[in-house]
């Protein structure tokens, strides 16, 4: 079965489901997630799309790092 991510769910919520999130987030250049306290705060209401448009990060290039991990990812 394959792990599935949504867009819109909060950064915290996905790495409670899926810890290697976070190693496939820093790959991607989202760095400060990694920062001791950031999941936990900055994480829980940050999700997906909001990090790749802070980041002006192309979303294609996104989704294929982590279907790369066995990830597919949801609207």
């Amino acid at each position: 079965m394959e792990k599935m991510l949504r867009m819109d769910e909060s950064i915290f919520d996905m790495v409670s489901r899926h810890p290697e999130v976070i190693e496939i987030m820093v790959e991607l250049g989202f760095k400060d997630i990694a920062k001791p306290g950031m999941l936990q705060t900055a994480g829980r209401f940050m999700t997906l799309s909001k990090g790749i448009k802070l980041k002006k990060m192309d979303l294609d290039t996104v989704k294929l790092a982590f279907e790369q991990h066995g990830f597919e990812i949801m609207k």
